[in-house]
């Protein structure tokens, strides 16, 4: 799929649809139609309505029923990709191994795939993934595991000099908790130490202008600066190139939480000279719930004798089994890894990646620009600016400012209602209470078509809404989410 098969123009930051048409459903169609990238979206399970809604059965296997004449619309890849078709049958296989083999599966593997051994190729995957060379990019444990593995290397505070974090303002809760607890570690007060930049007045999202004059004012006691690639309320793109070499121009090392951007926006971490970076993979690169997590760390760092808590799976493979208690590190970012991985939860990322692999971030992005910008079109059709709108969208429009996410805020009273009549028409999006709606057309399975579900569905459960008002359980749980802030499960 490429810019010449749409009938659009770049309009300012938005990419505007020429044709009078393009509202209209059969639009929708034609564009899935020249659609080089639809053959993927076979590739996954995609849950019919009925499924949805029906309860599972307790204690038996839940039958798939995959109902290609029912399908829901998932929207919701930005919190969890769906079950590739191959994850099933890759996990099956490791099931039946470990059954017949038992411990010898570790290095006697009927498929070549040693368990010992098993994350170094899933690695050399996920390096293409996020522009890295193999050796920078190891696969282990959580995410914010991983993200307080790195802290404790990287963050190396010096009293009377640089102590400060910097951090954006509406950070995951998260990163949030582990920058605070990683001060702390160190004796530090998070109060004096953690500098967290909110937006300006009236905004939702941080300029990078912002961001540098931030750099510029504490660039002598700055340590580290620690952000987001994607920013998970907003759907903001951060300029990670640029940000990171103004920072390091300060002296100040740099460090980026890729959760909402690995597999969603093409990074270049090598080459942009990112110090080091941690992501999940459950979202956009579909490895299953808490799936297994991934880190990168520059190799221009290899020289160095940087302190790291130490596991032995971070060992030298060449020595790890001689059991001597001296600790030598694997070069590269395999050196951070703590313990044996999760065979189950590698193998998922194995067989998602496996699909991902097919195409190239090029490819995918280049879709998802389009996707998210004929959302963004539909929703402003359907809805033209007014007075007092239903909602507005928080996230930039320029798509180099945004991945695949949309996020709507409701006009208050309103989410909750909305969210509740989408639920009930098998549509599949995220809320964060008390007033945002968070949409996720994926490239490698959402359709243009998909996309014009939603808004005619959104439409209506507006309507409704608004003529019927929200309930006294809606307006009580929309009090107590104003009251606590943003849900962020």
């Amino acid at each position: 799929m490429d810019s010449a098969q749409f009938s659009h123009f770049l309009h300012g930051d938005r990419i505007a649809f020429s044709d009078p048409k393009s509202t209209a459903r059969e639009y929708a169609k034609a564009l899935d139609s020249t659609d080089t990238l639809a053959r993927f979206r076979d590739e996954f399970c995609i849950p019919s309505k009925k499924e949805l809604k029906e309860p599972h059965p307790e204690g038996r296997a839940v039958e798939l029923q995959n109902d290609p004449s029912d399908p829901c619309v998932y929207l919701c890849g930005n919190s969890l990709g769906l079950q590739p078709k191959r994850t099933r049958a890759l996990m099956n296989e490791e099931l039946s191994i470990w059954a017949t083999r038992g411990v010898t599966g570790h290095f006697n593997h009927p498929q070549s795939n040693p368990w010992v051994s098993a994350a170094e190729a899933v690695s050399v995957s996920m390096a293409k993934v996020v522009g890295a060379l193999p050796s920078e990019v190891a696969v282990m444990g959580s995410l914010t595991e991983n993200i307080h593995l790195l802290l404790a290397s990287f963050y190396k505070p010096v009293v009377g000099g640089r102590t400060k974090i910097i951090i954006e303002g509406k950070a995951f809760p998260s990163d949030h908790y582990a920058v605070e607890s990683q001060i702390q570690l160190h004796g530090l007060d998070p109060q004096k130490e953690l500098v967290c930049i909110q937006p300006r007045l009236g905004r939702f999202t941080l300029d990078t202008a912002q961001i540098l004059r931030t750099l510029d004012e504490h660039k002598d006691s700055a340590a580290l600066l620690f952000l987001s690639g994607v920013q998970y309320y907003t759907g903001q793109a951060f300029d990670v190139k640029r940000i990171t070499e103004y920072a390091q121009s300060k002296g100040i090392t740099v460090g980026w939480d890729f959760a909402h951007a690995a597999g969603n926006i093409p990074l270049e971490l090598h080459e942009w000279g990112v110090d080091f970076a941690a992501w999940c993979t459950y979202k956009y690169l579909s490895s299953g719930p808490g799936g297994m997590a991934g880190i990168f760390v520059h190799d221009k760092h290899n020289a160095e004798k940087r302190h790291r808590l130490a596991g032995w799976w971070g060992h030298n493979p060449d020595t790890r089994f001689k059991m001597d208690n001296t600790f030598v590190p694997t070069s590269g970012a395999a050196g951070y890894m703590v313990s044996n991985p999760s065979i189950m939860s590698l193998t998922a990322l194995r067989a998602s990646l496996s699909v991902y692999t097919e195409t190239s971030m090029t490819a995918l992005r280049t879709k998802s620009v389009h996707l998210t910008g004929y959302l963004e079109h539909l929703l402003y059709s359907a809805f033209p600016k007014s007075k007092n709108p239903p909602f507005q969208i928080i996230t930039p429009g320029d798509p180099q400012q945004r991945g695949a996410q949309l996020s709507l805020l409701f006009r208050e009273g309103l989410m909750l209602p909305v969210f509740a009549r989408l639920e009930e028409e098998g549509i599949v999006v995220d809320e964060r209470k008390p007033d945002v709606i968070r949409v996720a057309p994926l490239p490698m399975y959402n359709t243009f078509e998909e996309c014009w579900i939603f808004v005619d569905a959104l439409t209506r459960a507006i309507k409704e809404a608004e003529k019927e008002g929200p309930s006294e359980e809606e307006r009580r749980i929309e009090l107590e989410a104003r009251e606590k802030g943003p849900s962020s499960p």
